[in-house]
């Protein structure tokens, strides 16, 4: 009896090992593709992968992430896309990542997503979606304040808005700075979000 319960113990880790090997595997090629993607069409196949992946692994939240950053980067990339639509499907992916493990990565695509529906009309619009994106910054520094992604967005508002209204460069270099802090500290797991340390560096740059 004892050896069949360990038997099963045995066939049960390799089967489970083997799935994790397998997600892994398909989470690197997929990341591989993410990061040579230049156009709007690889960019969306990239993200129709992660999501499929997502769907099939079920209780893994990193999947529905990559596929909303694939379409925040097209969101950035291509200024005829339908911004509304792209942020809307951002968002519904960020719902089902938030359901298997609420976190802050999810809160830096619900703060982009938002934002690019803002910069459809930034005067009409700031009230709904820049606060929206605002709100997704400060929710995403509760559930981790060392999130240097989180500092580095923030930054990028502020630099962004005008120095009458409380920005500009001066204002957002001391948060560039903490991001760049951030990022050289942190130690990042295999398969999560690394981006974001280059960016940040050129930044506080400038603001310098």
């Amino acid at each position: 009896m004892k050896k069949l319960l360990l038997s099963a113990a045995i066939f049960c880790t390799i089967a489970v090992q083997a799935q994790s090997d397998k997600f892994a595997g398909a989470m690197e090629k997929t990341l591989t593709q993410l990061g040579a993607a230049k156009t709007t069409a690889e960019l969306k196949a990239v993200s129709a992968a992660f999501e499929r992946i997502g769907e099939a692994e079920k209780t893994q939240w990193l999947p529905y992430y990559y596929a909303g950053l694939a379409l925040t980067n097209l969101g950035w990339m291509d200024q005829s896309i339908d911004k509304d639509a792209n942020g809307d499907k951002v968002k519904e992916l960020c719902d089902k990542a938030e359901a298997i493990e609420p976190n802050s990565e999810i809160s830096t695509l619900r703060n982009m997503a938002a934002t690019q529906q803002m910069m459809v009309d930034p005067q009409s619009r700031w009230q709904t979606y820049g606060m929206e994106a605002g709100a997704a910054l400060e929710k995403g520094i509760k559930l981790d304040p060392t999130n240097p992604r989180l500092y580095y967005l923030q930054g990028m508002s502020v630099f962004n808005t005008p120095e009458q209204f409380g920005g500009g460069k001066e204002k957002a270099k001391p948060l560039f700075a903490k991001a760049v802090e951030l990022f050289k500290a942190a130690q990042v797991k295999p398969l999560y979000p690394s981006w974001g340390q280059k960016q940040a560096e050129d930044m506080l740059a400038q603001c310098n």
